[in-house]
């Protein structure tokens, strides 16, 4: 919303030199930086050393975040965190440290520059400056893969409060986590649940990984962990299908056909959870709508309003039973299949 109180040229032009702003947390938390600073201010040199940087260049890049407010600037070049800072923390309670080493990656970097072209085009921005789709480019590059998953770990880990006030998981028995990543979410919902299984499913190079994080949380054996493709087929068995921040990556068709291989696994009973990006009115909820762009330059899916959401679980066989609003431009779609429907 424009600031009525400033001069809309220069709204604008803090606008446009966002990226600035995105690129300098990039560098703090690429170097570390929030996890070195804490409560007692902490000098520039000093600091300068720990991180092998260029004093007076690290000064530059602090004291700018500074007036950012994401680090606190005091006498004498020293400096600590704010609460936004904070969020940098690697034990932060909703770390953020992850999503910015990612986003100033060069490799993102490089495909939001073909933000315009994927607009003339229609074509995914990702594919269009690097010649590859970013699931390609990731498998082949294990550091670019472990960054991207460290930064999905955080947002889930930031997401979990919300998805468990939105959803009731205590009536299941057992609930699949279709394409779950490194088991994050799912490790919270089986600790919040001591009661309920679960299945942790996505590509067998992810889920491996995902054992730690399932031991660390003490759930590991009420958890089955299973690598595959979900364009492929889904486990069978589950009491509910969770899809959280599946669908926004993938286009209609492939949406339609995940939506339809967990459709073949579930039993008549079983429910279907659907969580995403929520595409809201005109002129509001910006994150929905920025993430919708990303999702344009990186993976190629979109973010969907409420009414295409319900359009393609028709299409793959589901009737939907509500939608819970949940913070951040994201929403709780629950579904049933479409044949326990018309027996009711």
């Amino acid at each position: 919303m424009l600031d009525c109180e400033r001069p809309p040229a220069a709204v604008l032009r803090e606008l446009i030199n966002g990226y600035q702003v995105s690129q300098a947390i990039h560098a703090a938390a690429a170097l570390g930086l929030a996890d070195l600073l804490g409560d007692l201010p902490r000098g520039n040199d000093d600091l300068a050393a720990e991180t092998r940087t260029h004093p007076a260049s690290l000064y530059r890049l602090l004291r700018a975040l500074a007036a950012a407010g994401v680090f606190r600037e005091h006498d004498g070049r020293r400096f600590t965190l704010t609460p936004l800072g904070e969020c940098l923390r690697s034990d932060a309670k909703e770390p953020m440290g992850g999503w910015a080493r990612y986003i100033g990656r060069p490799a993102h970097w490089r495909a939001w520059g073909g933000l315009l072209d994927g607009v003339r085009t229609g074509e995914n921005a990702f594919h269009l400056v690097h010649g590859v789709k970013v699931w390609q480019a990731r498998a082949a590059d294990p550091d670019e893969q472990a960054i991207f998953d460290q930064a999905m770990m955080n947002l889930s880990r930031g997401l979990v409060a919300d998805l468990l006030e939105s959803c009731d998981f205590s009536r299941f028995g057992t609930l699949v986590d279709v394409g779950g990543g490194q088991g994050t979410t799912l490790a919270a919902v089986l600790a919040a649940h001591p009661r309920l299984r679960g299945v942790l499913f996505d590509r067998p190079q992810t889920v491996e990984a995902a054992r730690r994080e399932l031991d660390a949380a003490g759930v590991a054996g009420r958890c089955r962990v299973v690598g595959g493709d979900f364009f492929s087929s889904v486990p069978p068995g589950g009491d509910a299908y969770l899809l959280k921040g599946v669908l926004q990556d993938w286009d209609d068709e492939q949406s339609v056909r995940i939506l339809s291989q967990c459709r073949r696994a579930m039993s008549a009973d079983a429910n279907l959870i659907v969580v995403d990006r929520e595409i809201g009115p005109p002129n509001a909820c910006l994150n929905g709508k920025l993430s919708d762009l990303n999702m344009l330059v990186s993976p190629g899916g979109q973010n969907r309003t409420r009414e295409e959401y319900q359009a393609l679980l028709s299409a793959a066989g589901f009737r939907v039973l509500g939608v819970r609003p949940m913070p951040d431009d994201r929403c709780a779609i629950t579904a049933l299949p479409q044949e326990k429907e018309e027996r009711s």
